[in-house]
């Protein structure tokens, strides 16, 4: 509607001379307009509305009940059937006022951005070229919402005790923390309930109130009442992965950490170009402060030592020092471990590169174990090694045999008595006795063993093979037995029936 001065003022214009093309000019409006507020002398017209529509609001609370809540079915029944002539605005409308429906909800309340009031956590799953082969990983990143800051780190997998061990290292590595943490509805850190209803777990409970926050859900399907989490994996997905190359977990870690401490934290963001170290200068007085010397997360677990002094752990064996043996009790922190024995630590140790399995490891500055670990694995790479090394024949033999041995006790067992029998005898006979069993497609070791014991009974004389027809698919009785209709077996299973009567 236009106002009753500029209508004046058209009029006025008007009045003056000034041509109507002009007036629609500098008013920015349709010359069609203003022919009809000069037509009407500047005045307001009185528009007489047509009668309002009125229907019965017990009507409409039964045509909404039957219809499921579905507005456009009770539109068209009120049309068809009721005869009652409503536009479907004037109709949702109608709804609304009745509050016979609802409004959506918003999909989130929106909080203002308050120094030291809120940090935001959450995990995203990727799947990421390291050294060169495909890895799933687990992405865990903490943002303080005011500042800007962030903290991302790696993780091969991702449970409550890491994401205790995250946290205090990320908050530890900043020194202070938020009032509260805004998460989604894991059962990581929630027991039970969901968004302002959610119980947090105890032990979760337990651990931010000793470094000064608590743990939030937001309502289920508002992820963006964490938008700034959702929008940095964003900027992980579309700034930190491009154009890097990882060679290990590790080392993608430490390229996340310098990305989002270092460059993330001099970097612009938001329109409002806010510099997220500068921002955390002026919030830190908002904040938190981490007491000194907490104690970091860790797990404990029960162990036995063998007799030769070691204790399993994570797939590797540590050597305990002393002639204690029995039970032991080992603290799992996030990067090492503490043996302790009647309440006394016994030894420590950082654990190894994620992958690392099988090895043994010993206290530094100490001698070394005279003995292994008792029920270590014991890998046979160096005797595949060797055998491959021994002739060109043997390793086309290898990559036939181990193709039903690709795994397992087999393929290990296959490979020692392989490589026992190659010290046993000569080269030369050995790979006369490989060359004939690669003929052959022999796997068993004693049958090998047969071949070896032939060639040396004939004096060293190659025995002749065995005339082989390569054309035997191709015979007349190959061809009908392979048409053969399948033998009945039914008769088996009455047999196995009247046993059992």
């Amino acid at each position: 509607m236009i106002e009753a001065d500029k209508r004046n003022a058209i009029f006025l214009l008007h009045q003056e001379g000034m041509e109507l093309r002009e007036i629609a000019r500098r008013f920015d409006l349709n010359r069609n307009t203003v022919r009809e507020i000069i037509k009407v002398e500047g005045k307001i017209p009185n528009i007489v509305r047509k009668d309002k529509i009125e229907i019965d609001p017990e009507l409409l609370r039964k045509l909404y009940q039957e219809c499921d809540g579905r507005a456009q079915r009770v539109h068209e029944k009120l049309i068809e059937e009721e005869k009652i002539q409503v536009g479907y605005s004037t109709l949702t409308r109608m709804l609304s006022e009745l509050e016979i429906s609802k409004p959506p909800k918003t999909r989130c309340d929106r909080v203002p951005d308050k120094p030291g009031e809120e940090m935001q956590h959450d995990t995203s799953p990727y799947v990421i070229e390291i050294s060169g082969k495909l890895m799933r990983v687990t992405a865990s990143l903490i943002y303080l919402r005011y500042s800007k800051k962030r903290y991302l780190k790696f993780y091969r997998a991702f449970n409550r005790f890491l994401m205790k061990c995250f946290l205090h290292e990320a908050l530890g590595f900043w020194g202070y923390s938020a009032t509260n943490c805004i998460i989604d509805n894991t059962n990581l850190a929630r027991l039970i309930g969901t968004g302002k209803n959610a119980i947090i777990v105890p032990e979760m409970e337990a651990f931010g109130k000793q470094r000064g926050f608590e743990f939030h859900c937001h309502e289920i399907k508002h992820s963006n009442r964490k938008a700034g989490e959702e929008r940095s994996f964003w900027t992980v997905e579309t700034n930190f992965f491009p154009g890097r190359t990882f060679e290990s977990l590790e080392d993608l870690n430490q390229q996340a950490l310098e990305w989002s401490t270092k460059r993330m934290e001099h970097r612009a963001q938001t329109k409002a170009k806010i510099i997220p170290a500068k921002a955390f200068e002026f919030e830190i007085s908002f904040l938190n402060k981490l007491p000194p010397f907490l104690p970091a997360p860790y797990q404990s677990h029960e162990r036995c030592i063998d007799q030769y002094g070691y204790l399993s752990f994570d797939g590797n064996y540590y050597w305990v020092p002393g002639t204690g043996r029995g039970t032991a009790k080992v603290l799992e922190y996030s990067a090492s471990i503490k043996i302790y024995q009647a309440r006394e630590c016994l030894a420590e140790y950082s654990l190894p590169p994620n992958g690392v399995k099988n090895r043994q490891f010993s206290p530094e500055g100490s001698p070394p174990p005279r003995y292994k670990p008792k029920y270590s694995t014991k890998p046979t790479e160096e005797e595949e090694k060797r055998l491959r090394a021994i002739d060109e024949r043997v390793n086309t033999y290898l990559d036939f045999a181990l193709k039903t041995k690709s795994k397992g006790i087999a393929r290990h067992n296959f490979l020692r008595k392989l490589t026992a029998l190659s010290r046993k005898i000569t080269p030369e006979l050995f790979i006369k006795s490989i060359e004939r069993a690669l003929k052959y497609r022999i796997t068993s070791i004693d049958i090998v063993q047969n071949i070896a014991l032939l060639h040396l009974g004939e004096a060293g004389q190659v025995p002749p093979f065995a005339e082989l027809d390569e054309d035997f698919e191709q015979r007349e009785s190959y061809q009908e037995g392979s048409l053969t209709e399948q033998p009945d077996l039914t008769i088996y299973d009455t047999t196995e029936e009247q046993e059992d009567e």
